[in-house]
């Protein structure tokens, strides 16, 4: 939160060689609820929240799935370039394992 009358000075970011090893993600719950499970890096489950319209969530590392509990809208960002099915490893979620 900022106070009345901060100023953040004009700026553009400098080219900056950056390597990524994993893709990190933000998701802005537009509208809706979703249900987001959270799994260690070795797709074992951890737990699950809720999301409701408003709510924004970063991803940096683990497995992550989602379940629509309500029609949705997502605006979903992430560094690229998108590399296709390549860009990540799907697994069997745990509604299907309950």
């Amino acid at each position: 939160c900022r106070s009345k009358n901060y100023i953040i000075p004009p700026h553009h970011h400098n080219p900056v060689d950056r390597k990524f090893k994993l893709t990190s993600e933000v998701l802005f719950i537009k509208s809706g609820k979703v249900r987001v499970d959270f799994y260690n890096k070795n797709k074992k489950y951890i737990e699950s929240r809720i999301l409701n319209n408003g709510d924004v969530i970063l991803l940096v590392d683990g497995g992550h799935g989602f379940e629509m509990l309500e029609k949705s809208e997502i605006i979903e960002v992430k560094q690229g370039p998108y590399i296709g099915d390549d860009d990540k490893t799907r697994f069997e979620s745990i509604s299907k394992q309950v």
